[in-house]
């Protein structure tokens, strides 16, 4: 059975984190989120992949070489929707196919359930349905697909998956590949809503931190690094090549610490967190609940909790980051957030500056003793 993964979008409501990088490239828990797609349809024993590259597509082709199964990539040289997306590899499709986001987690167990149907989906309820296409089913058949409404009716949404005949390409007459489906479905083709066990997608930045914790629990345990014997390390902790780890420091799992990083002494990494590679985290610093990417140095004395901060960020000593409630406007909408701070590529911000409920775009710098509480910055700001 063949795939073909949509990896072309960039995910807007995501940025700044999508910036200088797709969706499906974002690092949770240090691995790129379209990996752990791959790495379910290869437990499943499909190895007939097929990519839909776009935006950025050079580091998504970088990224796929790197692979050991050989992935066969196709361009959408312009971002126009799903089917557009899916139109662009069928030329490649010889048969079957399932249908995969690349920027959704989705665990093989789930796939297994889907793979071999004839025309079906794989459906999981939400507690946020109008960010999806909502799916009404009956006697375990989709009977309507609502995209994004308003006010939805059912807690039931598609999370994008599907498993399809070539005869889908008839019904294509949009973009969307929801408006497909939906089509098909009029027309009196039945089309199977399959639950999924574990499916994760990151709406909004924030969002990346849940399935963080998620992802987390597959970190297998290994200290590969130079671990101080008075640090005290529990739980599940996996530590990269050529890491340090100080004296007096306290680790406790699920944590994955990238390589080349220098930790302590005297910090203290709480579960749930990711920290990349080459990063520095200076001594006496608390970090919990964050997603830390590479190349990244957090000065001493600094509290950073739930938090995702991107590439390049240099933080001055006794920064904060700490989790409140606001609302953020995202795309001309008012959406309830809760979390520290979203933090953009190579942000630069001065001693004693206190974060929270804030996204700040790349390229920012923020001077010492700075306070910005629910607020947005664009890219390439200057706070004073």
């Amino acid at each position: 059975m063949q795939a073909v993964i949509l990896a072309a979008g960039e995910g807007k409501r995501v940025r700044p984190l999508t910036r200088s990088r797709p969706k499906a490239l974002i690092p949770v828990a240090n691995r790129p989120i379209i990996e752990y797609v791959i790495e379910a349809l290869l437990k499943n024993g499909i190895r007939d992949i097929i990519v839909v590259a776009g935006y950025r597509k050079e580091q998504v082709i970088r990224f796929l070489n790197q692979l050991e199964v050989p992935v066969e990539v196709v361009i959408q040289q312009k971002q126009l929707g799903t089917a557009h997306a899916l139109k662009c590899a069928e030329s490649k499709i010889t048969g079957d196919f399932l249908v995969l986001p690349g920027d959704n987690y989705i665990d093989p167990h789930s796939i297994a359930r889907i793979a071999g149907q004839s025309n079906a989906m794989l459906v999981r309820e939400h507690p946020n349905p109008s960010n999806f296409g909502v799916v009404m089913l009956q006697d375990g058949y989709v009977t309507e697909i609502v995209e994004k409404p308003e006010h939805a009716q059912s807690l039931m949404v598609s999370t994008g998956i599907y498993s399809l005949k070539k005869e889908i390409f008839s019904y294509i007459r949009g973009n969307d590949l929801t408006d497909a489906i939906a089509a098909m479905i009029q027309q009196g083709t039945p089309v199977r809503g399959v639950p999924a066990d574990d499916w994760q997608d990151a709406i909004f930045a924030w969002d990346l931190l849940k399935m963080n914790r998620r992802l987390l629990h597959q970190v297998s345990p290994g200290r590969e690094g130079v671990t101080s014997r008075q640090a005290i390390i529990s739980g599940v902790v996996h530590i990269g090549k050529g890491s340090t780890i100080g004296p007096n420091t306290v680790i406790s799992g699920p944590v994955v610490i990238g390589n080349d990083c220098t930790i302590g002494p005297n910090c203290c990494i709480l579960p749930n967190t990711s920290i990349g590679s080459r990063v520095t985290i200076e001594p006496f610093t608390l970090i919990e609940d964050s997603l830390i990417m590479d190349d990244t140095a957090i000065g001493s004395h600094s509290r950073i909790v739930n938090s995702v901060i991107g590439e390049r960020c240099m933080l001055a000593d006794h920064t904060s980051a700490s989790i409140s409630t606001g609302l953020m406007e995202i795309e001309g909408s008012a959406i309830r957030s809760e979390f520290g701070a979203i933090l953009g590529d190579s942000v630069v911000s001065g001693p004693f500056s206190t974060f929270r409920n804030s996204i700040l775009g790349n390229n920012v710098t923020i001077e010492g003793q700075s306070r910005i509480t629910s607020r947005i910055i664009p890219d390439g700001s200057m706070v004073v």
